[in-house]
């Protein structure tokens, strides 16, 4: 039965600034869980570092955070980093960056049943893996458009890695939207568990401190040579708005061809 199960991608957006060692855990947990229900065959997992122009305090450029999460996936056979999302001149939703890489799948997929000649397989999925931390980014006023909520969780799905005192649950309760697609949402619960956040991470290493064991060797040695995570980095964007709540204000965006 095994062979019937539906392939799945799991899809992680966010700053990656810098890509930690927790940032990769949430995937080997995601892929353990969704393989664990019997409905689901991992078949990959995807990076998409935000672009710049996503205006958060102490975001250093996007080529730099590309490289080091390539750095940091060179020993994984099965996430991969993806650009596209990273090199666009403005802050794409979540929802057009799940878009675009669903219709990347979807035609690798035709591609492959079509020289198989087996159109009965299953079509493939598109999950966003998150933190439990990013459920609550739901209730911030002006950050999500209603019909982009809707989209995500009824159309992709979210698998929730929580983690610390947060409660997902309590989350998905709250939200009329999540809960009418519950069925949808897979929490995974974190047991060993591991507070490393890029934020902590990055003061550290302003303040020239080890963070050995937090993020792989190889990135905090491209760190160093860059010159990366500086007092005067962490300036950059100070006092500017996120570009999501500007641009939901002014330019609501509900595809990928607008």
């Amino acid at each position: 039965m095994a062979s019937r199960r539906v392939p799945l991608v799991l899809l992680a957006c966010g700053s990656f600034n810098p890509i930690t060692n927790q940032h990769m855990r949430l995937f080997e947990l995601a892929r353990d869980h969704m393989q664990s229900t019997g409905q689901y065959k991992v078949v990959g997992g995807i990076v998409s570092p935000v672009s710049d122009g996503y205006g958060k305090q102490g975001l250093v450029s996007a080529k730099h955070r590309i490289s080091m999460a390539k750095l940091a996936l060179q020993s994984s056979n099965w996430v991969t980093v993806d650009e596209w999302e990273s090199q666009q001149p403005d802050w794409m939703e979540t929802v057009v960056t799940m878009r675009y890489h669903y219709g990347q799948i979807l035609e690798e997929y035709k591609q492959s049943t079509g020289k198989h000649n087996d159109s009965s397989s299953p079509a493939p999925q598109l999950k966003l893996l998150c933190g439990a931390d990013f459920l609550h980014t739901f209730k911030i006023p002006g950050l999500w458009l209603e019909d982009h909520l809707e989209e995500l969780v009824k159309h992709f799905g979210l698998v929730c890695v929580s983690r610390g005192s947060l409660q997902p649950e309590r989350a998905v309760h709250e939200s009329d939207t999540l809960f009418r697609h519950r069925q949808n949402i897979f929490l995974v619960r974190e047991w060993v568990r591991n507070e490393t956040s890029a934020t902590e991470v990055r003061r550290a290493l302003r303040r020239g401190l080890s963070v050995k064991y937090l993020i792989p060797d190889p990135v905090i040695e491209y760190i160093h040579q860059n010159n990366l995570y500086t007092e005067d980095s962490e300036k950059r964007n100070e006092g500017t708005a996120l570009r999501p709540l500007i641009k939901q204000a002014h330019r609501p965006i509900k595809s990928l061809d607008d």
